[in-house]
C-alpha cells in the first residue's frame, strides 16, 4: 500500500499544475511543389507529407507556401490536404510579404532551396527564436554563394543536406561547422506503384526498334546544353568499344532535351557510328516509368554533379542494376558501392568493364531489395527527418 510522509500531505489531484501543451507551427516554403516534375520537387512533395502526418501526429500545425505554384496545382494531390497549402501563382511580391507576414505566426521555417534564403533571413531577423532550417540538395549549394547570401547563411540554425558528399561541400566552400549540417538522403516516393511486370514489354520493345534478346541500357534525366555533367557521352564511347563483342547491346537515352543538346547528341552518335543502337525518346511520363524500367537490363548514369540521384535507387527498386559515378553524391544512393558498381565518370574503361560485369552475371549486381528499402524507404526518410528537425 502507498503512503505518505504525515508532514506531505498526499496531493490533491484537484489542485495539479499541468504544463501547457506546446503547440510547434511548422511553414515549408518552396519555389515549385507540384507544378514541375524535376528531383529537387519530388524531395519537397515527400518531405511535405513527411512534415505534414508529423504534425498530425503530434497535433501540430503545418503550412506549405510555394513561390511559383498556382493553388490550385495542389488540389487532389495525395501528399497533404489542399487546406495545408498557399500557392502564390509566380508573384514574387506577393509571395515574400505573405511569407513573412505568416512565418512571423511559426515557430520552425523550412527553407526547400537556398534561393529562398533572403525570405529566411528575414523572417530570422524579425523572430530570431524562431528556428530556421534550409534543405540543401547539390550543385546549387556546391559553390561560392555571393557576400550576401553567405551572410545569409550564417543565420541558418540547421542545413538539411540530401547526401554526404554535399554535407562535405557545404563544409568546404562555406567555411561552416559540420555540425551544423544533418544529411537526410532522399527516399522513394511513397506513391511509388509496387513492381508488377516481369518481362520485357512487347509495345515498348517494337517503339524502339528493340530485340527481346538485347541487353538495353537506360538513362532517364534532362538533356541539357548547360548540364552537360551527367555522363551518357562516356557511355556512347563505352558501347562503340563494346558494340562488337556485344552485337545486341543498346542504348535508351529518355529525358526532355534542348535543341543545342540535341545537336551535340546527334553529331557525337555520328561521329561513333551509332545511330542503330542509341534512342532518344524524349520525356517518359511518370506512368510509364515502371514499363521502361522492366524493358531495360541496367541503369547507368555517371554522373560529375549528381546532388543524391532519385532515379538511381527508382531504378534498383525496380530490380535493375545500377552503374554511376564515385565523384557526388551517387555514392550516397548505392551506398558506397554495396547497391550498384561506382566507377570513375570520366574513365571509359572503368564503365564498360561495368556494363561488362553486368551483361556476363546479371544476378551478381542485382541490387538487394532489402537493403535498398531498409536505407531508403518513407518510413525510414520519415524516421530521419524527424530527427532532423528536432
Amino acid at each position: 500500500m502507498e503512503s505518505f510522509n504525515v508532514i506531505d500531505p498526499p496531493p490533491d489531484p484537484r489542485k495539479q499544475i499541468t504544463c501547457p501543451r506546446i503547440i510547434m507551427k511548422t511553414i515549408f516554403l518552396t519555389l515549385r511543389t507540384f507544378s514541375a516534375t524535376g528531383g529537387i520537387e519530388r524531395v519537397c512533395r515527400v518531405m511535405a507529407k513527411a512534415l505534414y502526418e508529423e504534425s498530425i501526429e503530434n497535433e501540430h500545425i503545418f503550412q506549405v507556401c510555394s513561390m511559383y505554384d498556382k493553388q490550385l496545382d495542389a488540389s487532389n494531390n495525395p501528399y497533404f490536404p489542399a487546406e495545408n497549402f498557399r500557392g502564390y501563382g509566380i508573384s514574387k511580391i506577393r509571395f515574400i510579404w505573405g511569407t513573412v507576414l505568416a512565418g512571423l505566426k511559426f515557430d520552425r521555417i523550412i527553407l526547400s532551396h537556398v534561393n529562398l534564403l533572403p525570405v529566411g533571413w528575414l523572417l530570422k531577423k524579425l523572430s530570431p527564436g524562431t528556428k530556421l532550417l534550409l534543405l540543401a540538395h547539390g550543385i546549387e549549394i556546391w559553390y561560392p554563394l555571393t557576400r550576401r547570401k553567405r551572410k545569409m547563411l550564417k543565420e541558418v540554425d540547421k542545413i538539411i543536406a540530401v547526401s554526404h558528399f554535399t554535407a562535405k561541400k557545404i563544409v568546404e566552400i562555406h567555411d561552416l561547422s559540420p555540425e551544423k549540417i544533418f544529411v537526410l538522403n532522399n527516399c522513394l516516393d511513397p506513391f511509388l506503384p509496387l513492381p508488377s511486370i516481369a518481362k520485357k514489354d512487347t509495345s515498348l520493345l517494337s517503339k524502339y526498334g528493340f530485340d527481346a534478346t538485347d541487353t538495353i541500357l537506360l538513362t532517364l534525366t534532362r538533356l541539357s546544353s548547360t548540364e552537360r555533367y551527367k555522363g551518357y557521352d562516356k557511355v556512347f564511347t563505352a558501347i562503340s568499344a563494346l558494340r562488337t563483342r556485344y552485337p545486341g547491346i543498346k542504348y535508351l537515352l529518355a529525358g526532355k532535351y534542348d535543341v543545342p543538346e540535341k545537336e551535340f547528341i546527334d553529331n557525337l552518335l555520328k561521329r561513333l557510328n551509332l545511330q542503330d543502337l542509341v534512342v532518344l525518346p524524349g520525356y517518359i511520363a511518370d506512368q510509364s516509368l515502371e514499363a521502361h524500367f522492366a524493358t531495360s537490363d541496367i541503369y547507368i548514369m555517371p554522373s560529375r554533379k549528381e546532388g543524391f540521384g532519385i532515379v538511381f535507387i527508382e531504378a534498383m527498386y525496380y530490380g535493375l542494376p545500377v552503374i554511376a559515378g564515385n565523384l557526388d553524391g551517387s555514392t550516397d544512393a548505392l551506398l558506397n558501392g554495396e547497391l550498384g558498381q561506382l566507377v570513375k565518370p570520366d574513365n571509359v574503361a572503368e564503365i564498360e568493364v561495368a556494363i561488362t560485369n553486368i551483361i556476363n552475371n546479371k544476378k551478381a549486381y542485382t541490387p538487394s531489395q532489402k537493403l535498398l528499402l531498409a536505407n531508403f524507404s518513407y518510413d525510414k526518410y520519415k524516421q530521419t527527418l524527424n530527427e532532423a528537425i528536432s
